[in-house]
């Protein structure tokens, strides 16, 4: 899933990154929206961690949020079908 996609689902994925990176406060996550430059200067303010430290983290969760994203749609399809 590439960011664009991730930012346009922000509103579905918010609590993913609430779970992922707790730290953030629900405040912080709006200002966000989604925006990944916003997102990684964030989480090197809250947690200290190096550019690259954050680059991999937020890889990580991009590859979780495309199994997330996936079965966010099976279940709107399934919606469908009935």
């Amino acid at each position: 899933m590439n960011w664009d996609t991730i930012e346009g689902n922000w509103k579905q994925l918010k609590g993913n990154v609430k779970e992922k990176w707790g730290k953030l406060t629900d405040d912080e996550l709006d200002v966000i929206e989604g925006k990944k430059d916003r997102l990684a200067g964030k989480l090197q303010e809250k947690y200290g961690l190096a550019k690259v430290e954050v680059e991999k983290q937020m890889g990580e969760f991009q590859k979780t949020a495309r199994i997330v994203n996936k079965s966010i749609r099976q279940g709107s399809q399934k919606l469908k079908k009935r």
